[in-house]
Order: C-alpha cells, then structure tokens, then sequence
C-alpha cells in the first residue's frame, strides 16, 4: 500500500490518488512544465495513445508537450510507477518478518530512488551464508548486542565465557564448525561479524558514503599491461567522479573491459570512518578499540566493495542515458536528411579485392542495372571501370552518383572525380553513409525486396535510395547499426532499442507516408500500426488496388478503430477522393477544415490548384485565431496546424533541412593548409564536439572549444548531424592522418 510523506498509509481507496500526485509533482518539477500538463499526459498515454499521435493531435490537453519532452516524460511516468511498486514490495516483505517500523515506513516514503529503497531493504534481505549469519547461527547475536551498546563495565572476555558452547553441543552437532564456539576469541570475534554486517547493511551509512564520494571521490585509472592501444591517456590518470563526462566514462569501462586499464575509486577513507565512528562510539570504553577495528574491517572488507560497484555502476547508468541521448538526436538528423527527388542515381558501393558494386536507379527508387567493376587495388582496372560506367551514365541518364564511405571510399570518389569529367552530361557525387548497408543486404527484407538480385548488389541499391529518401532507405536497417553516436555497442542494448525505435517512430511520423507505395517496414513505423497491419495493409493494396480514402483503411484486416485514430493523420492519400488527404489534417478535424475553407471563399478542392492555393494563402495569412478557433470550436493549436497544412498541402518537412554537398572534384590531405575555409557535411555529433566530412579522406573534428566563441555545455547546441557548415583548417596531423578545424571562420 502506497504512503504519504509521513510514512502512514494511505486510506483505503486514496492510494493510487496520493501515489499519482506525487508522481506527477515530481515529473512536473524535473521536466519543468505544469501539473495539469502531466497529469493530462498520463491519462493519454494511459488510454493507450502513442506519443506520435499525443504530440501532433492533442496539443491542446498536453500543452503543446514536443515528441521529445513526451517521450522522456513517458520514461520517467515508467520508472516512478516501478518505484512505488518495489517500495510497496520491500514493504510487504519487512512486515511480515515482523520488523516494520514507523522509521522503515517514513524511510521508504522519502525514498527517491530504486537504489536507496534496496539500502533500506538490504538488512531485511534473506542473505547467503556470511561470516554474520554463522555467528548469528551460533547465538552471538546478544553478545554483539552488549558490544554495540559499550554500557557493561564487566570485562568483556567474562561475559564472552557465556557463549562458549563446545560442552553444551552434541556429537554430532560438534563436528559442523557453523554451530561451535570454542573459545572467548571466536565468541567474539563472532559478534563483531555481525556488528561489521549490520554498518554496512546500514541505509543511513550508504547514503552519505555515496554523497561523500560523488563530490570528493576520484576515478583513478592505470594500465593493465605495457603496449601501446588507444587507452594511452588513460595510464595515469585520475579524475573527480563530479566533473568526469560520460564520454570518458565509457572509455574508460572499454579500456578496463579489453584488459588495458586498471580502474579504482580513491576516496577520503579518514573522513568516512571518523563519520561512521561518531555515530555509533560513545565515548572511551573497553570496546571502544575493538568498534574502530570493526568499523574499518566493515569498511574495507564490506562496505567499500559493494559501493564502489555502485558507484561504478551509476556512472555508467548516467554515461550510457547521456549516450543514447546523442545517438537518438543524431540519428534523428540522419533520418530527417533532405531526400534528393527527382533524380536517376548510381549507388556506388567501394571496395579492394572483390570489386566496386554498382547499381542504377531511377527516380522511383526502381532498379535499371547493376554491375561490378575494379578500379581499386589489387586490379587497378581504371580504363575497364571508367568505360563500363560512362556506358551506364549515357543509357540511364544518370544524374548523380552516391559513394558509400567505408573501405576504399576515398580510392573511389578519387575514381568518380576524375570519371565525371570524361561524362556526356552533367553529373556530381556525394559521400552517403553506409552505415548498416551490409546488415540490410544479408537480411531477410532485402531477400524478399531483390530475391534475384546478388546480396553484394543490395548494398549498392541501398546507397543509392538512401540519398533518393533517407528515411525510407534507413527504417529497413536495425537502428543501431545506422551508427551515429558514440560507444552504441558498449550501452545498455534494451534502453538503446527502445529508444532509437522512439527516435525512428518520430521521425516517421513527422514526415507521414504514401500509404499507397510504403514498404512494411515503414508503414510499421506509423503510430498505432504494428508489424502484422502493416502487412495486412500491403496485401489490401495488392488485392484491391490503391486505396482512395483514409476510411477504406477500417477495412484492412486487424486495423480497427482505435489503430485509425492513431494513424490516419499520418498517412497520405496522394491521388484519392479528398484533397485534405495529401495533408496531415486528421480526419476528426475535416469537418472544421472545411468550415474554415468556406469561411474564406474556398473549397478544399482548391488546396490542388496552384492559383487558388496562392489565394488561399494570403487569406491564410489574415486569420484571427483566436476567434476563428472559438467559432470553429477547435483548440487554437490544432488550427495553427490546420493553416499550417492549408499553406503548403503536401510539403516535405525535410525539405527545410540542409541539403547533400554535390561535389565534383576531389580533395587530399596533402591540398589541404591551416587557414583554409571549406564546406562540410557534420557526419557526427558527440560530446567532446562533431565529425565534419570535408572531402579529404578522414573527417576532421570540431573541437567543442572551436564551435562558438560563446561558452557552450553541448555540441548539439550548436550543430546536428547532416548541417552543411563553414570551417577553417587549424591543425593538420599528416602521420596520423587527422585534421582540426575551428567553426569560429
């Protein structure tokens, strides 16, 4: 049963009551937004809503709350609902060893974390054989009772005479060690293990050893072995745990994990056993030496292990959600990257040995030709390659070229720089991610996309669509193989999937999808669409056709009504019976969208004629929302947005994001010279600064001290994955193959 502040319980059929306030108080203090804002966001995502659907169609209950602020909000609902369950848990299981106190109670009720309700727990928990547990079994318990409160004035070593038991003990009994006490020593010795077990079960202890650590304590970092690795900085070096970042955290866990790095927490130990020793010695007595060397045994030989584990392991917890943050943001940019429309493209896929594998696509993302061609070492077939290519280029009338950026992508863009020139038409490149091509092509998607095309070609057709439609190409992919972030494989799996899947859904959503030529894979990215109506929606397509309105889809096998509400809205009907359908109007608001049509002179018909719209969009422009919002009898949000799809029906929202670089020449190492100012593409964020591809064959890196002469906390403040950014040359490591650059141009 849940409890209030003063750890009473609730009154019956308050709990969840009080339990939901406090929840919500606390979500609403960290997110820094309104009550009556997460306790509206609860009920939503109570009644089953997705955050997509939330987000865009409720934001008149959650004021306004962004994809982001819900999702973590959504996080934070999850954790605090399992806290009180494990405080009622704990609860339950010291009462009924019957040791439950008012103390216990308040403990638990203030009790902020999962960690500090296991600290109070931990005494109350069935242990395994310890040292304590054999004294307990051998009845020492009341002589370190005695010990503990230091009044007895009868020397100690008499009354431990008491316990010695070898002659009360029967044969049998004699022969197991856990049941004998044969001496004064081992009786007391025995009562100090309990004692030493009891301060470090102790919760209160815990809790300030922790507080004392994480402002005093240090990481303390050396190396394992002698050779040389990429953990070099790491073999003396020490750090406070309160300023060290996640991102050397990590580093640190993978040095120690390959067996490069020793790792240990220095801490004030003087300062932490004087603390312990005030508390429970009361002044000079007989048991005043034996409590220090007890406390101290405690310390070292209990307390500090587990704590440093701990410790160890909140870190990590900390480094890894601020990691996954970064990955899910890149991504995200990566996702939203401008789709290049319109074109016939060549995806070019590099490679040594087994050869450059090319395949064409038309505007449609449709296949024309593939093939595999040498220009790299060993062959060097340069002359074969080119000819092959031009031959490609004139037949499909190619219009860009996207080169993959792994292994051999520099050899190649050198290939296709110099190839271009030779060209009948006009043609450029761009450096794509492949991030995760190889996965896709070896998956059980790509076999049934192309089951006659080599899994080697796959990649290359993939290359080529991710520069048609990033998001189309990359949902096909595992999401933590697109591979923008830092130390992704070194993270928590689960909390990584879960939310990159958030991040893909977002995005999908935020764009909307042709529910008419969407694969499964999209479409199962769509709010309240699940893998099984996905398919079910393809194969309604294939038997009947296209559909021609958002309601046909209540007619798709599994997708009833409540899917509907979550996922019309982001479908798009391109060529269907009404007109709104191109935009992301929710079927619940046509009613109003017409009525605010009719009220400026025009019929939702007119959002398809060019003319018209221009009309239409000035008139857009003059609307009192206010007012218009009352008569229509809808939210002042909801109609921003309705305008907002009136003005541009139809439109991209990537469409605003930076475009790819089209180059046309190739850029060494050796052109570059401190000072120069060029153009690149941020490939990479993290939290030490950002990746920028500036032609040359390594991305040179952005310090997070050259962003901005401003004083900046985090790189994505200042740039995304995907921003198109000047920079100026300001370092050049010729061995190393690195280069710095400064965006202060």
């Amino acid at each position: 049963m849940p409890l209030n502040e003063k750890g009473n319980k609730c009154e019956k059929g308050k709990e969840c009551e009080f339990t939901m306030d406090k929840i919500i108080k606390t979500i609403a203090e960290e997110l820094n937004i309104r009550p009556t804002q997460v306790e509206n966001t609860i009920k939503l995502i109570d009644e089953g809503n997705t955050i997509p659907f939330i987000a865009r169609y409720r934001k008149e209950v959650t004021g306004g709350l962004s994809d982001e602020i819900l999702r973590e909000l959504s996080e934070r609902l999850n954790y605090l609902r399992n806290l009180e369950q494990r405080k009622e848990e704990v609860i339950k299981a010291i009462d009924e060893q019957g040791k439950l106190t008012d103390e216990i109670l308040q403990a638990v009720a203030i009790a902020k974390t999962l960690s500090e309700v296991e600290d109070i727990y931990r005494p109350y928990k069935q242990k395994k054989k310890t040292r304590a547990t054999v004294a307990k079994a051998k009845g020492l318990e009341p002589l370190a009772k005695i010990i503990i409160e230091q009044k007895e004035t009868k020397p100690i070593e008499e009354i431990a005479k008491e316990y010695i038991n070898i002659d009360k003990l029967s044969e049998e009994d004699k022969k197991n060690k856990d049941k004998v006490v044969n001496n004064i020593e081992e009786a007391i010795q025995g009562a100090l293990d309990i004692i030493a077990e009891d301060i470090s079960d102790n919760a209160k202890y815990r809790k300030e050893i922790k507080r004392v650590l994480f402002r005093e304590g240090l990481i303390v970092t050396k190396a394992a072995k002698d050779e040389k690795s990429n953990y070099e900085m790491y073999y003396e070096y020490s750090e406070p745990i309160k300023y060290i970042p996640s991102h050397r955290i990590l580093a640190i866990n993978r040095g120690e994990k390959e067996e490069f790095l020793k790792v240990k927490i220095e801490k004030p130990e003087e300062k932490i056993l004087a603390y312990i020793e005030r508390d429970i010695i009361k002044g000079e007595t007989q048991f005043t030496q034996m409590l220090k060397e007890t406390i101290k045994d405690s310390f070292s030989r209990l307390i500090e292990p587990s704590i440093d584990r701990e410790i160890r392991s909140d870190l990590t917890e900390k480094a890894e959600d601020k990691a996954i943050k970064v990955f899910g943001q890149n991504s995200k940019q990566l996702l939203l990257g401008a789709p290049i429309k319109g074109k016939t493209v060549m995806g070019f896929d590099p490679a040594y040995r087994t050869g450059c594998k090319i395949a064409v696509i038309d505007e449609t993302g449709k296949v024309l030709d593939y093939t595999t061609v040498y220009p790299t070492e060993p062959q060097n077939d340069i002359e074969g390659a080119k000819k092959e290519l031009l031959k490609l280029i004139e037949k499909d009338k190619v219009d860009m070229i996207a080169i993959g950026n792994g292994t051999a992508s520099r050899e190649s863009e050198m290939f296709v720089a110099d190839m271009i020139k030779e060209a009948s038409r006009p043609v450029h490149y761009v450096i794509v991610s492949e991030a995760g091509a190889s996965v896709y092509s070896a998956s059980k998607l790509a076999t049934e996309e192309y089951p006659d095309i080599n899994v080697s070609i796959r990649g290359a057709i993939s290359i080529a669509r991710r520069l048609q439609d990033p998001l189309a190409e990359l949902v096909k992919i595992d999401p933590k193989a697109i591979g923008v972030g830092q130390y992704q494989h070194d993270v928590n799996q689960k909390k990584l999937a879960e939310s990159l899947t958030g991040v893909v859904e977002d995005s999908v959503n935020k764009v909307g999808v042709d529910v008419n030529t969407a694969t499964p894979s999209l479409l199962s990215y769509i709010a309240g669409i699940n893998n099984t109506i996905a398919k079910n929606i393809v194969k309604y397509r294939d038997e009947n056709g296209k559909l021609k309105n958002r309601k046909e889809l209540l007619k798709v096998p599994k997708l009833g009504k409540v899917a509907f509400e979550q996922c019309a809205g982001f479908l798009r009907i391109l060529d269907g019976d009404n007109p709104l359908e191109i935009t992301a109007v929710h079927p619940e608001s046509y009613e109003a969208t017409e009525k605010l049509l009719g009220k400026l002179g025009f019929s939702k018909e007119d959002i398809k004629d060019k003319e018209k719209l221009q009309e239409l969009r000035n008139k857009l422009k003059t609307v009192d929302i206010s007012k218009t919002a009352k008569e229509l009898e809808i939210g002042e949000m909801t109609l921003s947005d309705i305008i907002g799809e009136l003005s541009k029906p139809g439109r991209d929202p990537r469409e605003d994001m930076p475009k790819p670089i089209l180059r046309s020449d190739v850029l060494k190492l050796e052109d570059l010279k401190e000072g120069m100012v060029l153009t690149g593409t941020v490939r990479n964020v993290i939290d030490f600064g950002a990746f920028v591809d500036i032609g040359v064959k390594h991305d040179g890196l952005v310090h997070i001290s050259e962003m901005s002469d401003k004083f900046i906390k985090n790189p994505s403040e200042v740039v995304s994955v995907g921003d198109v950014v000047k920079v100026k040359v300001i370092k050049i490591d010729k061995e190393r193959q690195k280069v710095g650059l400064s965006m202060k141009v």
